[in-house]
């Protein structure tokens, strides 16, 4: 099964801001992942070609890496996810910026099942999130914050995820045991 997953987010910011977001993934100052909610992207070395690494089950290495404007992951795991994902910005024409994030690969046996009915609902999920928080980041607000689907709740909750929904960029809930940003709210879907 041939898999192409697009998420985008427009923004009001010149290409460089936004690339610097893109940079900045899994330092100890990654603007862009929701790690509030989602499992931390982390690597074995910093962002740069041949780094390893992934976030939860989900195992990559660095392919490409263009500073300002593209990362590009290769799969490693789950089993039968046989291709990448990218983040990467680009210029938006009369000004601003697009980020995107594309996920394109050849889903392959287990992942036949596994890619649709689990992975992709998270996925959508997360990427809806890391593109709130970066547009909060740039712009201090969110448009249009994603909402996450009863699907999704319930995929996190057997997962053992907390059940709490953390607007990106805000502060976690205190009782997660996450540090507590100045100015933050918490919000529960």
């Amino acid at each position: 099964m041939q898999v192409y997953n697009l998420h985008e987010r427009r923004l009001p910011v010149e290409p460089r801001h936004a690339g610097a977001l893109v940079d900045g993934l899994s330092t100890g100052e990654d603007r862009l992942w929701p790690t509030g909610d989602w499992p931390a992207v982390r690597l074995d070395e910093p962002l740069a070609v041949g780094a390893s690494g992934g976030h939860g089950p989900v195992r990559y290495t660095v392919e490409e890496f263009v500073p300002g404007r593209l990362v590009r992951f290769r799969f490693r795991a789950p089993r039968g996810f046989d291709g990448f994902h990218e983040f990467t910005v680009r210029p938006r024409p009369g000004g601003g910026s697009v980020l995107a994030h594309l996920l394109a690969m050849r889903a392959r046996g287990p992942a036949l099942l596994s890619w649709p009915l689990v992975f992709r609902p998270l996925h959508d999920a997360l990427l809806e999130d890391a593109l709130d928080r970066a547009e909060r980041e740039l712009t201090g607000t969110v448009r249009a914050p994603a909402r996450w689907s009863a699907h999704t709740r319930l995929l996190r909750r057997l997962a053992g995820a907390p059940r709490g929904r953390r607007v990106p960029g805000d502060a976690p809930d205190p009782g997660r045991g996450n540090p507590v940003a100045p100015g933050g709210r918490t919000r529960r879907p």
